[in-house]
């Protein structure tokens, strides 16, 4: 037997062997990374991490021994360029290796400044890899300015940290507010004035026109005519999935590889996990750029790969760290109409997103309870009175009795 071979060595790369040793799966495993070093974890990255609080041993998910006792083979910055699907081989430069299974956990890839506007100018940086961190680190001194381009959660945990550490930030959204994309209008004003009382110069419905500089960035022209001097740059616009192994092997590809209930990919005996994969949310698709969905749908890969007939079922939730708030969703607040907010005091927040009647999403600032109890009650496909939840005294907890 061939075994199982995976691709990737991110979360749900890393999650997938995890779990089928853990399952009692007794046959050969690969995993494949592009990076030299061993499967860490990434949310740190952006945080504790830069912020020096968290060393490189606590990113990696599990020390080089625990790959050797349980006879998983690493192949560590080594490139897959091909999959042969018929012959049920991939090949790495000028070797081939054959599988039973073959699972896809190749993540994602972030969106870079075009070069015509000074993507390519040196002090550009992205936050994707230990690699883009380690490099962009030496740039974190007090009293220099960073441009953060980007009003998303990467780009605002990037301007969280850069003004702790003493450093003027100044952060432009091309979107009229902040977190547009994936949040209400109630989370954003949160966010704006929690980073404008920490001195971060924000600036919504203003774009990135070009970069000044030879060969190293030194200022930055602004959609509004603006010219500010900068002494570095943090791009956080989003990212794309890894997809493109996969279109060259003929899988079926729109926005992520496509999968089904079971995380399998157009080929019966391929599957896909994480970042990368497309999966079925609700009757549409979708694709969920979380730890969490790479951790539980590379499980459930794992599961059925052993054999199961696992669906993957999932129960979204997501976290940011900026400052000393901690932001908790639950769910996905795709279609929502209402929204209800609960508020203890000025920091301790939470955003119940409704449609119609039916609760979709809960975003907790600071406040556990609220995501605790929310996260509950959309997994159970329970939707409370709005009333109530706006009602600071009343006990959620109550909901869970019910």
């Amino acid at each position: 037997m061939s075994g199982v071979v995976v691709i990737g060595g991110g979360q749900a790369g890393a999650s997938v062997v995890i779990k089928l040793r853990k399952l009692g799966f007794e046959e050969k495993i690969t995993l494949i990374g592009d990076e030299k070093i061993l499967p860490y974890q990434r949310p740190p990255l952006s945080k504790g991490y830069l912020l020096g609080e968290i060393s490189l041993e606590r990113l990696f998910f599990r020390p080089q021994s625990y790959y050797e006792e349980n006879n998983i083979n690493l192949m560590l910055g080594r490139q897959v360029n091909e999959i042969d699907r018929e012959n049920q081989t991939i090949c790495i430069g000028n070797d081939k290796l054959e599988y039973d299974n073959l699972v896809l956990a190749t993540g994602s890839k972030p969106i870079l400044l075009p070069s015509a506007i000074g993507g390519n100018l040196g002090g550009v940086y992205s936050i994707r890899s230990l690699n883009d961190v380690d490099r962009m680190k030496p740039e974190f001194l007090s009293g220099k300015t960073v441009l953060v381009v980007g009003g998303g959660y990467i780009g605002l945990e990037a301007a969280a940290v850069a003004a702790k550490m003493g450093l003027k930030v100044i952060l432009v959204e091309m979107a009229d507010r902040i977190l547009k994309r994936v949040a209400a209008s109630e989370t954003s004003n949160y966010f704006r004035d929690l980073h404008k009382a920490r001195k971060v110069n924000l600036r919504e419905g203003i774009g990135l026109k070009s970069l000044i500089g030879n060969n190293y960035v030194s200022g930055a022209v602004l959609t509004d005519g603006t010219e500010v001097n900068v002494d570095f740059v943090i791009c956080g616009i989003g990212i794309n999935p890894n997809t493109d192994l996969a279109e060259k092997s003929g899988l079926k590809v729109d926005n992520g590889i496509e999968t089904n209930i079971f995380g399998e990919t157009s080929e019966s005996n391929i599957w896909a996990a994480g970042d990368c994969a497309n999966l079925l949310f609700k009757g549409k698709r979708i694709r969920l750029e979380s730890v969490q969905n790479a951790i539980d749908q590379a499980e459930c890969v794992a599961e059925n790969i052993m054999g199961g007939s696992k669906e993957y079922k999932p129960n979204p939730w997501f976290w940011s760290d900026q400052y000393s708030t901690k932001l908790q969703i639950a769910g996905l607040n795709i279609g929502y109409n209402n929204i209800i907010t609960r508020a203890e005091n000025d920091e301790i927040v939470s955003f119940w997103y409704f449609k119609n009647e039916e609760l979709l999403a809960v975003d907790a600032m600071n406040d556990p309870r609220s995501y605790m109890v929310g996260k509950r009650l959309i997994e159970m496909g329970i939707s409370p009175d709005a009333q109530a939840i706006g009602d600071k005294n009343f006990n959620l907890k109550l909901l869970l009795k019910s």
